[in-house]
């Protein structure tokens, strides 16, 4: 029992954090100028439904902006 409650609490909040994450992501190409937008291929009205799209995608890695070095 108490690895069901553990699995649907764990489902809730990737759930919630997914929904942060979209509304983040929308806050931020909604701040964009128009030119900006249509420099990485966007309208104004196109951000819900690539959100809505990206939803569907496999989510990236939290932080892809490490620098890391890897052996050659």
């Amino acid at each position: 029992m108490t690895t069901l409650l553990s699995k649907l609490a764990d489902g809730l909040v990737g759930r919630f954090e997914n929904w942060r994450a979209r509304e983040r992501a929308y806050r931020e190409l909604a701040s964009l100028d128009d030119r900006s937008l249509a420099d990485i291929g966007l309208n104004r009205a196109e951000i819900p439904f690539v959100l809505d799209r990206a939803r569907h995608l496999p989510a990236a890695p939290a932080n892809t902006n490490t620098k890391t070095r890897h052996a050659a």
